[in-house]
C-alpha cells in the first residue's frame, strides 16, 4: 500500500553537465538551487538581484540587464539611514551611498557578461501578488520597510503574468539565443496573503507559465510547488514557521530536479565531488598535527584526480583553500 503521492518526473529535454553556465533569478527556491549547485562545484551565478517574488520584478531585472543601465545617486531612495534600489533586495542597501551604488553596479557588469555565455537560466516565481509605489508607479522588488500606505498591494491578472514571462523570454533570447530556461514555482506559501489568496496567487503563476512555455523548445518547467504540495504534504518537511521547506525536503527536490536535467555523466561527477564538497566543511581540531597534514595531502591528491578526471571542473578555489597554509590558532 502506498502511503504518499510520488510525482514522477521524465527526464527534460535541456541536459545539464558541469561545463555548463548557469545563472538563477528568481524567489528563495532559486536560492535553494543555487546553494546544491556550488557545493557540488557547478558554474553559477546566483541572483544578481537579490531575492525577487514576482514576475514584473523578474523582467525588470532582466530589463536591465539588456538596457546596459548604470545606478547613479537618483535611482536610488535613502531611508532608515540606508540607501535602497527598488530593484534589488535589502543586501545591496547600505548607509553609505557609493558602496550601495559599487554593489549593484558590480553586480550589474557581472550578469551582463556571465548572461551572454551561459548556457542555462533557472527562474522561480514566488507571487503575483505586486507592491506599486505610489509617488513614481514602479512596481517594486523590495519594499525596504517603508510604510505600507506608500504602495498599493494588489495581483496581477493572468494576462499579466503571461505577458511579463513572455517579454523576459523575448530579451532573454536576444541577449542570448543558445540560453535555455528552467521555470519553476516556488514552494513557499506566500501566507500573509491569506491561504485562499495564495492559491490564486499560485495559479495564476501556474497558468501564465504554462500557456507561455508550452511550444517553446528551449523552455521547460519544474514542478518543485507540486512535489512540496503532494508529494512532500506532510508537516514533518517544514521548517518550525510551517511556510519553509526544511532540509529534508530541499534536498528531496534537489534529488528531483537533478534526476530531471543532469546527464548521466553529470550524475556520476556529483558522487566523485561530494567527497571533495565534505572534506570542504571539515573543521580539524589540531591544524598541525599529522593526521591533518595526511587529511590536507588526501584532498590536494583527490583534486589532482578530479581535474584529470573532469578537466572542465573549476577546483581553484578548494586547491587554494587546501593548499594554503595553516592558520595561527586565536588566542
Amino acid at each position: 500500500m502506498n502511503y504518499r503521492t510520488e510525482i514522477s518526473i521524465p527526464n527534460s529535454h535541456i541536459q545539464i553537465n558541469h561545463n555548463h553556465g548557469i545563472l538563477t533569478i528568481g524567489s528563495c527556491f532559486a536560492e535553494n538551487i543555487s546553494q546544491h549547485l556550488k557545493y557540488y562545484r557547478f558554474d553559477v551565478l546566483e541572483n544578481p538581484f537579490g531575492v525577487l517574488y514576482n514576475p514584473v520584478s523578474i523582467y525588470q531585472a532582466i530589463k536591465l540587464i539588456s538596457n546596459n543601465k548604470t545606478f547613479g545617486p537618483d535611482d536610488l531612495i535613502y531611508h532608515d539611514s540606508e540607501w535602497h534600489s527598488f530593484y534589488h533586495h535589502s543586501d545591496f542597501s547600505h548607509h553609505d551611498i557609493n558602496v550601495c551604488l559599487q554593489r549593484i553596479n558590480s553586480q550589474l557588469e557581472a550578469v551582463r557578461l556571465y548572461l551572454k555565455n551561459c548556457n542555462c537560466l533557472i527562474i522561480t516565481y514566488g507571487t503575483s501578488y505586486v507592491y506599486k509605489y505610489k509617488s513614481n508607479g514602479i512596481i517594486v522588488s523590495n519594499c525596504h520597510k517603508l510604510p505600507a500606505n506608500q504602495f498599493t498591494h494588489y495581483r496581477l491578472t493572468s494576462a499579466d503574468t503571461a505577458e511579463y514571462i513572455q517579454s523576459s523570454w523575448e530579451l532573454l533570447n536576444k541577449l542570448n539565443p543558445k540560453l535555455n530556461c528552467i521555470f519553476s514555482i516556488s514552494p513557499v506559501r506566500h501566507w500573509k496573503d491569506g491561504a485562499v489568496d495564495n492559491q490564486i496567487s499560485k495559479s495564476a503563476l501556474l497558468l501564465a507559465l504554462h500557456e507561455t512555455i508550452k511550444e517553446k523548445s528551449d523552455c521547460s518547467y519544474f514542478p518543485a510547488y507540486e512535489i512540496m504540495m503532494d508529494d512532500l504534504r506532510d508537516y514533518r518537511f517544514y521548517d518550525a514557521d510551517l511556510v519553509h521547506p526544511n532540509q529534508i525536503a530541499k534536498d528531496y527536490i534537489w534529488e528531483k530536479f537533478s534526476q530531471c536535467y543532469f546527464t548521466e555523466t553529470c550524475l556520476g561527477t556529483l558522487k566523485d565531488i561530494k567527497k571533495l564538497a565534505q572534506a570542504r566543511l571539515h573543521r580539524p581540531r589540531n591544524v598541525y598535527s599529522e593526521k591533518h597534514r595526511q587529511f590536507v595531502k588526501d584532498q590536494l591528491q583527490l583534486i589532482n584526480r578530479l581535474k584529470k578526471k573532469y578537466s572542465y571542473l573549476k577546483l581553484e578555489d578548494d586547491y587554494n583553500y587546501f593548499n594554503s597554509p595553516p592558520k595561527s590558532p586565536s588566542l
